[in-house]
């Protein structure tokens, strides 16, 4: 029911680039921008890399580009690739927002920042020279959002995982209709 949502800033569901480690020179699993689909949750292939320097992740976080024109194209997904308390890297240009238990469910969170409500402010929140603006993460920290109780999250967030789950099975079943 509406009536029991509440307004709150993104920075009081989600954590912002939240602190990880992973020790320089270390083997580990990288999502380059180049390999997110665009409007696609699911990160479909990784590297493995050396580390060096990056934005770090775990799973059921949503990394979103901050660059332009890949945050107007929808590269913004969700991690799901790596194992359990595994840590992986991407690019800097990646805003990565990871929810706090109890309070913001993964799934949810995903489909908020795909939304127009997340997405339009952080589009004309760009600044810098043209062709390299990027998102002003302060402004999204601040951006304020209505939300349901956290039981009503997951109920929204796992019936549009379900949609999307379905998805993905129909884009496997016609790509393999297409090979044979």
């Amino acid at each position: 029911m509406k009536s029991s949502w509440k307004t709150v800033k993104l920075s009081e569901i989600a954590m912002f680039n939240p602190r990880e480690s992973i020790k320089k020179g270390t083997l580990a699993k990288k999502i380059p921008m180049d390999k997110l689909i665009p409007f696609c949750r699911d990160i479909p292939e990784y590297t493995m890399e050396e580390f060096k320097s990056g934005t770090k992740f775990r799973n059921n976080d949503t990394i979103m580009a901050r660059i332009t024109p890949c945050l107007e194209n929808g590269k913004i997904a969700k991690v799901n690739i790596l194992e359990d308390e595994e840590v992986g890297f991407g690019s800097t240009e990646y805003i990565v927002f990871r929810s706090i238990e109890g309070i913001s469910d993964p799934d949810f969170l995903y489909y908020l920042v795909c939304s127009s409500i997340v997405k339009e402010p952080a589009i004309k929140s760009m600044v810098g020279s043209s062709g390299r603006q990027r998102v002003q993460a302060d402004v999204l920290k601040n951006l304020e959002v209505s939300i349901p109780p956290i039981e009503e999250q997951i109920k929204i967030g796992k019936l549009l995982k379900q949609l999307d789950d379905k998805i993905e099975i129909n884009n496997k079943i016609n790509n393999n209709l297409c090979i044979a």
